[in-house]
């Protein structure tokens, strides 16, 4: 890279900082740290909504995805929209009565205290899991652009991302979120334009991969086992995006940060429609890098977009996309530091020792900040390579769990169900999904991924139930 497109990274860098050291001061209690006070606007946190859930393996996997197959993944986000809506309508609500510090809260008011927390660890082993892949997907431009080992590029990105979340807190998250959005985006919208140019513009491009059948969005097969299907998109997208940003406290943080259920709303179901435009970008992206003849068979899919900035884009403007491919990545994970050290803080700390003083608990989630940026560093440099997308690879993990929770939030609908009845589901759901999404057994070897946090919700739902009746049963 050249010089120019150094200056436009450290630049970008220094930048996200600054931001951080901005909010610093306006951190006085765990409060601020963790909600802003419920004082963010909603068009803010819808784009922050977008941005955190995009990470790196977006605006890397997703070209990947439309340079070697075709529009099908769009299925998927219009069940994102849907799954939105219910959210929207039927779990906002609740998490707007009373003082809910996490999303996990309200299920110790509905079946007591261990409920909380086994819901709120489930939540933080896969997301740490899950946001290890991130990490790991970050270190591939990076490694591309400065020829630094993987650990060295996940240890410069956990650091700069751990600066200013650990100082600026859900604000600092937020705003550099917005930022962040708009570099990716501007980086994304002008590879596609340059991959066009060297495709002989973009017309003739789009004529040659209609052609190919690389044009294709609906897929009306009713299939189990293939990935990309209308009603697999539309029904696992729907509980997929319903758990996601219904019962993960990475995304209900922000939601609980804004003025009131109004603005929540508004920033939940616009940042479906926004994350439908986007995704169709950057799998246009690929088209483009397809039909320019970027494809390189020798490189992994989620290569092709980072190797074509750095080899083809203008000095400064490659510089950009790169900041880009890290704003994505930090986006991300500095919204996992923030709400795993909140769930640590309150639903653990506080929870346990019973200690409420806000500012006693605002040192707390910091330490908390920092112990998960080393898991989450740690655990990026676990993984080497891996065949299949990363951003499959990602959502298929967070996939074992999202079922087990949104089949318990379910459940609290269900006067019947008690406490031991919803552990008891959450336990088995999980342990399922485990062995079948890493296992892959017997007839559930080839299970399109969409259709894993349905399964999950199923099973959930299924032995909270049987659980229930057994011990009515046994009573009477």
């Amino acid at each position: 890279m050249t010089p120019l497109d150094l200056a436009v990274m450290a630049l970008y860098f220094l930048a996200v900082i600054a931001v951080g050291v901005h909010f610093t001061r306006r951190q006085h209690d765990a409060s601020d740290y963790f909600l802003g006070r419920h004082s963010l606007p909603w068009w803010a946190v819808m784009l922050s909504i977008v941005a955190t859930e995009t990470s790196a393996l977006t605006v890397i996997s997703i070209p990947g995805l439309g340079a070697r197959t075709d529009l099908t993944f769009l299925q998927l986000p219009l069940g994102y929209l849907v799954g939105r809506v219910g959210v929207a309508l039927w779990l906002l609500p609740g998490y707007f009565r009373g003082e809910n510090e996490t999303a996990y809260t309200r299920l110790e008011a509905r079946f007591g205290p261990s409920t909380r927390r086994i819901a709120s660890a489930t939540f933080m082993g896969i997301r740490a899991l899950g946001d290890s892949v991130r990490v790991f997907a970050t270190a591939i431009p990076l490694s591309i652009v400065t020829g630094w080992s993987y650990p060295a590029s996940i240890a410069v990105v956990a650091l700069a991302t751990l600066a200013y979340t650990w100082a600026g807190g859900i604000k600092a998250v937020v705003w550099v979120d917005v930022m962040q959005l708009g570099i990716y985006l501007v980086g994304g919208i002008a590879t596609l334009l340059v991959a066009a140019s060297l495709a002989g513009g973009g017309m003739e491009a789009l004529t040659r991969a209609a052609d190919a059948g690389r044009l294709k969005v609906f897929d009306w097969s009713l299939s189990l086992t293939t990935t990309y299907t209308f009603l697999g998109g539309l029904v696992g997208g729907a509980l997929l995006s319903a758990a996601s940003h219904g019962t993960d406290h990475l995304i209900v943080q922000r939601l609980l940060a804004t003025r009131h259920l109004t603005d929540a709303r508004r920033a939940l179901v616009g940042s479906g429609i926004l994350v439908i435009a986007q995704f169709a970008i950057f799998l246009l992206v690929g088209t483009m890098l397809w039909a320019a003849g970027a494809d390189d068979p020798g490189r992994s899919g989620d290569e092709l977009f980072p190797t074509f900035v750095i080899t083809q884009l203008p000095p400064g403007l490659a510089g950009l996309v790169v900041a880009g491919l890290l704003a994505a990545a930090m986006s991300t994970v500095s919204s996992s530091l923030n709400s795993l050290a909140s769930a640590t803080t309150h639903d653990f700390y506080s929870s346990i020792t019973g200690r409420r003083d806000s500012r006693h608990l605002l040192a707390v989630g910091r330490w908390a900040t920092v112990g998960w940026a080393v898991v989450l560093a740690g655990g990026a440099m676990s993984f080497r390579s891996t065949d299949q997308p990363v951003v499959e690879l990602a959502l298929s993990i967070a996939s074992i769990t999202y079922g087990a929770l949104l089949g318990t939030y379910i459940l609290a609908g269900i006067t019947a169900v008690r406490q031991r009845d919803a552990i008891t589901a959450i336990f088995v759901s999980a342990t399922s999904m485990l062995v079948i999404v890493l296992g892959k057994p017997g007839p559930l070897a080839d299970l399109a991924w969409p259709w894993y946090v349905p399964l999950g919700t199923m099973i959930t739902l299924g032995i909270g139930w049987l659980s229930s009746a057994v011990r009515t049963g046994a009573r009477s």
